[in-house]
């Protein structure tokens, strides 16, 4: 009883449970307006498979439709609510994939496992091009194991119990510029977001991957040392947690009992 993850950078992972491949927030591009892909190489066309795919918000760094474009038809998108109507584009997605549109609390299935909104605290707009707001979401993945998706989240009252209990959490602990803003963890509130929501292991995601053009002379350990620093406090406030910081194409496997081995 695994669950299998596969960081390819950024917020985007690859999450293999009870036979279902999930792809979280793809992207794949080498530059998105203002960033350029400074770690890792591009994720391989076989990272486009999966059967479902969890867009946590509607910034282009996590909603990226040309990601979304390679996915194979009939590919099931869960959204937040309003999704659509808030990115136009997506439109001359809906013919050949299934745009599904969740709140936090609402759930589907797939085979064994189950797919479950819960809530982001996160500027949920399309920016910059319109006020649309939508709800960020993060998702919860229970079939083998319990994993939690945080999409792009802060600190929010109730985030343990919103959560419930997890084996796995993808946490995001950084960005991709020199400061972060409302409504983002960076390495010491993801480790205290890990030490309330007391998983068996941890991923450290959302980092490392993407730096704006021209800046990097500014404040460059904002880029590299994220997930070093959220393993070194996680091991102080949440010791009884594995974290696993990933190289770009690294994969761990996490059984329920926590046992888990990289590879």
């Amino acid at each position: 009883m695994a669950v299998e993850i596969t960081w390819w950078g950024h917020a985007t992972a690859t999450v293999r449970d009870s036979g279902v491949t999930v792809l979280t927030d793809p992207l794949f591009a080498r530059r998105l307006a203002h960033l350029r892909r400074r770690r890792g190489a591009l994720p391989p066309p076989g990272a486009a498979r999966a059967e479902v795919v969890l867009v946590s918000h509607l910034h282009a760094d996590h909603l990226h439709l040309g990601s979304l474009s390679r996915l194979a038809d009939g590919t099931t998108v869960l959204l937040p609510r309003g999704a659509r109507a808030a990115v136009p584009g997506l439109r001359r997605l809906a013919g050949r994939l299934r745009l599904e549109e969740l709140s936090a609390g609402d759930g589907r299935t797939f085979g064994d496992l189950t797919v479950r909104a819960v809530p982001a605290a996160h500027d949920g707009r399309r920016l910059p091009y319109g006020p649309q707001r939508v709800q960020a979401l993060g998702y919860v993945l229970e079939g083998e194991a319990r994993t939690y998706f945080a999409g792009d989240t802060g600190l929010f009252d109730g985030m343990a119990e919103a959560v419930g209990p997890c084996d796995v959490a993808l946490l995001p602990v950084g960005g991709w510029g020199p400061f972060l803003g409302h409504g983002h963890l960076d390495a010491g509130r993801a480790a205290q977001a890990l030490a309330d929501l007391a998983p068996r292991a941890a991923v450290p995601v959302h980092y490392g991957t993407y730096w704006p053009i021209g800046m990097d002379a500014v404040r460059p350990h904002e880029f590299h040392a994220p997930g070093r620093e959220f393993a070194r406090i996680a091991g102080e406030v949440a010791p009884g947690v594995a974290v696993h910081r990933l190289e770009h194409g690294e994969s761990v496997q996490v059984t329920a009992a926590g046992r888990e081995s990289t590879g």
